[in-house]
């Protein structure tokens, strides 16, 4: 195989949607950048690989049934590492805040060769939450030479740990990138199972799915849509199901019964950007969404008690609803009731950067390659 410059990591359905506008920027600019998947999470991948018209060079197949953290790592590393020596790479890059983001990260750092972590500096704080994505983020930083930070905030945050400022990129985040794209299509799929809205009716985007709220924070917010839904048969839920049982189980035992609150099997990235577009509002626990839907003038009420990305909250955008459902059900019924309260939050906004995130990443890479 010709040696490559860039190999580009990814394992899960949101890495694949933040480094595609990536590859496709770093193969503009003529470096060549294999794909490695380790496929962590396998379907919701490969959706998103089908999307964006990318196919891996190597693919790991490294889901299992019920996985443990340390077991995904024990396979992916020795793989990872392995295939940077083989592809001749010059640097490894991955994105994000995943098993797979740390074992790539350690597995260049094995090797010799530089690592460039995009999303870099996000911290919220705590490394039990989220966990175990805090510290993944925290562990990959200390081995990372291109540090490509989405904000100011996320610089300054590397720079409080020791990180030398020349290696620290402020780029935007990559999402935005794709979001922007995406949505400015004139026309996006719509769900099977999600009825047509009608007349009157708001759409509600639902998605919780993190580990660190799996039992009773889980549950508690479910429990706060439930109320949310019986309350106000003219909205309209729609909540693409994490196929994890400790989701989807809870899932269907509180909210299956209720006629306004819709199911759905994991979306693709065009069905769900459709689905932002056409919200209301968006209730979550993941990270992408507080970045992609400020973007879209969304209000995000967020089911976590703290947020690595501050900077949406600072501008507006989101606001944190805690893990009891009591908060939750609080704000959403204001939003509801008051247009005023509303419209301060629907507000188009960019704390995440400018759309071009990536042409920045290819262009820092591809100045180093040349030296």
């Amino acid at each position: 195989m010709e040696p490559s410059d860039v190999l580009v990591v990814m394992g899960t359905r949101p890495e694949a949607i933040k480094l595609a506008p990536v590859v496709h920027a770093l193969r503009r600019a003529g470096l060549r950048a294999p794909i490695l998947a380790t496929a962590q999470h396998r379907a919701l991948l490969d959706q998103m690989l089908g999307v964006f018209e990318l196919v891996p060079d190597w693919d790991l197949d490294s889901m299992r049934p019920d996985q443990k953290l340390s077991e995904l790592v024990a396979r992916t590393l020795p793989a990872i590492e392995r295939i940077i020596l083989d592809s001749r790479c010059r640097a490894v890059l991955a994105q994000g805040d995943t098993t797979t983001v740390f074992t790539a990260a350690l597995a260049a750092f094995h090797a010799r060769i530089p690592f460039g972590h995009v999303e870099a500096g996000l911290r919220s704080g705590d490394l039990a939450a989220p966990f175990p994505e805090e510290g993944n983020r925290r562990l990959a930083s200390v081995l990372t030479r291109f540090h490509f930070a989405p904000t100011a905030t996320a610089r300054a945050a590397l720079l409080a740990e020791g990180v030398a400022g020349a290696g620290i990129h402020v780029v935007g985040n990559t999402v935005i990138d794709a979001v922007l794209a995406m949505a400015a299509r004139p026309r996006l799929p719509w769900p099977a199972g999600l009825p047509a809205l009608a007349a009157g009716q708001r759409l509600v985007l639902v998605t919780l799915h993190r580990r660190e709220n799996f039992g009773a924070p889980l549950r508690a917010c479910l429990g706060a849509l439930a109320a949310f839904a019986r309350r106000h048969p003219e909205a309209v839920l729609a909540y693409p199901v994490h196929p994890n049982p400790n989701v989807a189980e809870p899932a269907r035992a509180l909210l299956g019964g209720l006629a306004n609150v819709h199911l759905l099997e994991p979306l693709d990235y065009p069905e769900m950007v459709g689905l932002m577009r056409a919200s209301w509002a968006v209730i979550t626990d993941s990270g992408g969404l507080q970045e992609e839907a400020p973007a879209l003038g969304k209000p995000v009420l967020v089911c976590r008690e703290v947020t690595e990305r501050p900077e949406a909250v600072a501008a507006g955008s989101v606001r944190l609803a805690g893990g009891d459902g009591t908060t939750l059900l609080a704000l959403a019924e204001q939003l509801w009731a008051d247009p005023e309260a509303y419209a301060a939050m629907a507000v188009p906004r960019f704390p995440f950067g400018d759309g071009q995130a990536s042409e920045r990443i290819a262009g820092i890479l591809g100045a180093w390659l040349a030296t």
